[in-house]
């Protein structure tokens, strides 16, 4: 079950930021900037990783957090 609103807001969040934003689902990673990427790996109920690397990695990391909670998705945003 994927939620469609959760992935077109999680894309264009990330799609925002210059940074590389990728999702981790078991031994899968994402871009999280493509909408197909999500649908094919984004379902409830998973625990995700999300690894930021870039130039506005900070904020990047804020603001797919908040998206991820307002989706009630479980995500862990790695810090290096």
């Amino acid at each position: 079950m994927s939620n469609n609103a959760a992935i077109v807001e999680i894309s264009q969040t990330a799609s925002q930021f210059t940074s590389s934003i990728v999702l981790q689902a078991e031994s899968k990673y994402i871009d999280v900037k493509s909408i197909l990427g999500l649908f094919t790996t984004l379902v409830g109920g998973h625990a995700y990783e999300l690894h930021v690397h870039g130039p506005d990695a900070e904020e990047a990391k804020t603001a797919m957090a908040n998206v991820f909670a307002k989706h009630n998705l479980n995500v862990n945003v790695i810090t290096d």
